[in-house]
C-alpha cells in the first residue's frame, strides 16, 4: 500500500537520481521630468446585496484599433475576455509567427508548422537576448493545407494549447516543461527539419525513442507512445504512418548522463497548469497531466527561493529538487523538480496607509510647512493634461498629501485635499471628463480609454492594453485615499472603483480576463499589451507595477474588504520579490553575465527574451531615470522593495556621476536623494533642499516624509474587514 506522506522538499545535489525519492515618449535631447491572524485567501460565502448585484461597466465602445479575436483563438473561446499581456501573445497577434519563449524553448508556429530553439545567449555590456535559430521544425509531412493558421484551443495560467487542424498536429505548451509535447490525432507521416546538420538518428531497440545529434553540438530526445520508424537526411527526418503521442526534449549540455533522467520522465506529460492563490503570501501551481510515473517541470531562480515546506494536507505528493539537472535560461539556470504540485510563499509585506514606524515628531513643523504649500497650490481647472497616465499621477501625488496630514496630525488641510480628488476622480467614474474617459472593450474584454480607443498610440497605448496597470494603479490609489477619508463617496463610487480595479485583478470568470498583466509563472508584471514583439512582453517599471497592487490592497482597507487586501498584498510582495531577483543587479552576483553585471545596478526594461540598459524613453546613459523608474511613485512599500541596503547604496553611488551631465531633471534627482535617505539622512535632506521642482507625481512633502521615516522596521499587514464584496465578482 502507498503510504501518504505530507508534502517535503528534498535537494539532490550530486547523487544519483533515485527511482522514488523545485510604454514611453521618445527620448528628448535632455533629461526629462520623470513620467511625472490572516484571512483566507478563498473566497468567502457570497452575501446578498441588492445594490451591487452587478459589476459595472463602463459604456461600451467599439474600438479601431484592437485586432481581430477569431483569426488565431478557437470560436468556443472568443465569447469570453481573453489574455492581452500573456506569455503567449505573439501566437495572436498579425500572422501569429513571431517567437514566445515558453522555458526552456523559444517556440515559432508558421506555416502548419512548430519550430522549437533551445537559445544561445548574446551578451554585452548593455543588453542580453537568445537567439532564435530554428533547431528543430515540426509538421504533417503531407499537410492538405499547409499554410493555414494554428488555433489557440485552450490556455491556462501555465499553459496553451496550440492546434493545426489542417495537420492533425496539437501541441501542448506548458512553461517550464523540458519536453515539448504533441499529439498527433490521426495517422500521418511527421517531419522534423533543421537549419543544422543531422549527423545521428539513433532508435532505441523498440523504436520508441531516438536519439538526434545536429551538427551545433546539440543533442535531443524523441519519445514515441508507440513504436515510429524515422529516416533521415542531412537536413531532415520523416517518420513512417504515425498516431499517437511524441515528446521531445533538448539534451542539457549534450550530456549522457541527463538521458536517464529524461527516460524515467518522458511519459508524464502536462496538459495545463492552474495557480491557485491558497493563504496570504503563498501561491499554489497544479498540473494536470496525462500518461504515467512522476511529471518532471523546471523551476526558475525565484521559484527554487520560494519553495517551501507545506501546510497542505497529507494526500499531497513529494517534490524533489534535482540540483544538477538544469536547462540555460537568460532568466538563470531552471533547475529539475519533480511533484504533480508545487507551493511558493513570498516574504509577507506591510500594506499600511502610513509609514511603517512613523514620522520622527521633530519634523513635523518642517513637513507640515511644505504641506501647506503643496495643498495650497493644488488646482484642478489648472490640469492641462488629458493623458490617462499623466493624470492619474497628479491624483495619486494629491492623495499622498492627505495621508501624511494624517501622519503628522495636521488635519487643516485635509478637505482641500478632498475637495481637489473629488473634482478629479469623479469625471473620469462619471463619464463627464470631455477630453478623455474609461469606456468597456467587449471584443478583448476589458477598460480602454476613449483616446486609446481611436489612436493606438494614445495614452502610451492603454488602448491596445499597455500599461493597464501603471495607469489605473494611479487611480485605484485616489480612489482608495478618498473611499478612507470619506466613506459616503466611497460608497457611492465603490461600483466603478471595483471595475477599474477588477481590469488587473480579476480571478474569476467576470467581464475581465484573470490577471491582465501579471504572470502567475515568472512571478512579475508584463506591460507590453496587443502589440507583437520580437523578444515576447516586457515591462520597464516595477514600483509601479508594486503600486498597482498595493493600491488595490488599501482599497481593500478602505471598503473593509479583507480578500482584496490578502489579494493585493500577495501578489505584491511576489512582484518585489521578482524585482529584486531581475531588475536589481547587485554587484558580484552571478545571474547575469559578468560584463553586463558589472555595467549595471538595475535593468532598464526587461523582455520575456532580452534584458535591456536602456528604457523606453531614454538611454542607457541616463541612469537617473533608470533609478526613478524603478522607485516612483514613492509610497510606504517602497521600504520593502529597497529594503536591501546595502543594495541602495550601490544603486545611489552608480547613479550619482550621472547628475553632472547639463539637463538632468529635478524630479529625477529628487528619487535619487529618496533612496540616499535610506542610509545618510542628513545628506539626502541638504540635496532635497536644493531642488526646484519635483516629478508630477511627487513633491517635497512626499519626500521629507520619506527621509523622515527612515530606519522603521516592519510590521504585520493591516487587513480589512469581513465584507468582501471583491470576491462576489472578480475572485475565485
Amino acid at each position: 500500500m502507498l503510504k501518504k506522506i505530507r508534502r517535503r522538499v528534498k535537494t539532490i545535489f550530486t547523487k544519483p537520481f533515485k527511482q522514488k525519492p523545485r510604454r514611453k515618449p521618445s527620448p528628448p535631447t535632455t533629461s526629462p521630468s520623470p513620467p511625472t491572524t490572516s484571512p483566507a485567501m478563498s473566497p468567502p460565502p457570497q452575501t446578498a446585496d441588492r445594490h451591487h448585484s452587478r459589476p459595472f461597466l463602463f459604456p461600451q465602445t467599439h474600438s479601431t484599433v484592437l485586432p481581430d479575436t477569431s483569426q488565431f483563438f478557437s470560436p468556443n473561446l472568443t465569447s469570453a475576455p481573453l489574455p492581452t499581456n500573456s506569455f503567449f501573445q505573439n501566437f495572436v497577434l498579425k500572422n501569429g509567427d513571431q517567437p514566445e519563449y515558453i522555458h526552456p524553448y523559444l517556440i515559432k508556429s508558421s506555416q502548419s508548422s512548430l519550430t522549437l530553439c533551445y537559445p544561445s545567449q548574446f551578451k554585452s555590456p548593455a543588453f542580453i537576448y537568445q537567439s532564435f535559430i530554428s533547431d528543430l521544425t515540426i509538421s504533417n509531412s503531407n499537410n492538405p493545407n499547409p499554410n493555414a493558421n494554428h488555433v489557440v484551443s485552450s490556455f491556462s495560467d501555465l499553459g496553451v494549447t496550440l492546434d493545426f487542424p489542417s495537420g492533425n498536429l496539437r501541441f501542448f505548451l506548458v512553461r517550464g516543461s523540458p519536453f515539448i509535447t504533441c499529439s498527433v490525432t490521426n495517422s500521418v507521416s511527421l517531419s522534423i527539419s533543421t537549419v543544422h546538420a543531422v549527423i545521428e538518428l539513433t532508435p532505441n531497440s523498440s523504436c520508441t525513442k531516438y536519439t538526434i545529434k545536429l551538427n551545433n553540438n546539440q543533442t535531443w530526445l524523441l519519445y514515441a507512445s508507440s513504436p515510429v520508424n524515422f529516416t533521415h537526411d542531412t537536413k531532415n527526418i520523416t517518420s513512417g504512418v504515425f498516431s499517437g503521442v511524441i515528446r521531445i526534449a533538448a539534451l542539457p549540455n549534450s550530456d549522457p548522463k541527463f538521458d536517464s533522467v529524461l527516460d524515467r520522465f518522458s511519459s508524464c506529460y502536462p496538459v495545463r497548469g492552474d495557480a491557485v492563490f491558497t493563504k496570504p503570501f503563498a501561491l499554489e501551481y497544479k498540473w494536470e497531466k496525462k500518461g504515467w510515473g512522476d511529471l518532471l517541470m523546471l523551476a526558475h531562480p525565484l521559484h527554487l527561493r520560494l519553495l517551501s515546506d507545506s501546510d497542505s494536507d497529507s494526500d499531497s505528493d513529494s517534490i524533489t529538487i534535482l540540483e544538477d539537472f538544469k536547462y540555460n535560461s537568460i532568466d538563470g539556470d531552471l533547475v529539475g523538480v519533480v511533484g504533480d504540485s508545487w507551493v511558493l510563499k513570498t516574504d509577507p509585506v506591510s500594506v499600511t496607509w502610513h509609514s511603517i514606524k512613523g514620522v520622527q515628531e521633530e519634523s513635523y513643523s518642517q513637513l507640515i510647512e511644505a504641506l501647506i504649500k503643496d495643498v495650497d497650490a493644488l488646482n484642478s481647472s489648472a490640469i492641462s493634461t488629458s493623458s490617462s497616465y499623466f493624470f492619474g499621477k497628479l491624483i495619486a501625488r494629491a492623495a499622498r498629501l492627505a495621508l501624511i496630514a494624517e501622519e503628522v496630525c495636521y488635519p487643516d488641510v485635509i478637505p482641500a485635499i478632498k475637495k481637489f480628488l473629488k473634482e478629479t476622480i469623479e469625471p473620469w467614474m462619471n463619464g463627464t471628463f470631455g477630453a478623455n474617459g474609461f469606456l468597456y472593450d467587449s471584443k478583448w474584454g476589458g477598460i480602454v480609454t476613449k483616446q486609446g480607443s481611436l489612436d493606438s498610440g494614445a495614452d502610451f497605448g492603454f488602448g491596445v492594453y499597455n500599461d493597464h496597470h501603471y495607469h489605473l494603479g494611479y487611480f485605484i490609489y485616489g480612489i482608495a485615499v478618498l473611499a478612507k477619508i470619506d466613506a459616503a463617496w466611497g460608497r457611492k463610487y465603490r461600483p466603478q472603483a471595483y471595475s477599474l480595479m477588477a481590469d488587473f485583478m480579476n480571478l474569476s470568470k467576470s467581464n475581465y480576463t484573470r490577471l491582465r498583466c501579471f504572470d502567475l509563472w515568472k512571478l512579475h508584471s508584463w506591460a507590453g499589451g496587443l502589440t507583437e514583439f520580437a523578444d515576447g512582453r516586457n515591462q520597464e517599471s516595477t514600483s509601479e507595477a508594486v503600486n498597482a497592487y498595493y493600491s488595490a490592497a488599501l482599497m481593500g482597507l478602505a471598503y473593509g474588504d479583507s480578500h482584496l487586501v490578502s489579494i493585493g498584498s500577495t501578489i505584491s510582495g511576489f512582484e518585489i520579490q521578482a524585482a529584486q531577483t531581475w531588475w536589481h543587479v547587485k554587484e558580484g552576483d552571478n545571474l547575469y553575465p559578468e560584463e553586463f553585471t558589472r555595467e549595471n545596478r538595475v535593468v532598464g526594461v526587461l523582455w520575456a527574451n532580452k534584458r535591456d540598459s536602456g528604457l523606453w524613453f531614454a538611454p542607457k546613459e541616463w541612469k537617473e531615470c533608470r533609478l526613478g523608474i524603478q522607485l516612483l511613485p514613492l509610497l510606504p512599500i517602497s521600504e520593502a522593495l529597497f529594503s536591501d541596503v546595502e543594495f541602495v547604496r550601490q544603486l545611489v553611488e552608480w547613479t550619482l556621476p550621472a547628475l553632472g551631465r547639463e539637463g538632468v531633471g529635478e524630479g529625477w534627482k529628487g528619487f535619487l536623494y529618496a533612496l540616499q535617505g535610506v542610509y545618510d539622512k542628513e545628506g539626502a535632506l541638504v540635496n532635497v533642499g536644493r531642488l526646484n521642482g519635483h516629478d508630477d507625481g511627487n513633491s517635497l512633502t512626499n519626500l521629507l516624509w520619506w527621509i523622515y521615516s527612515r530606519d522603521d522596521q516592519e510590521v504585520g499587514c493591516d487587513r480589512g474587514g469581513k465584507f468582501c464584496w471583491y470576491s462576489r465578482h472578480y475572485s475565485h
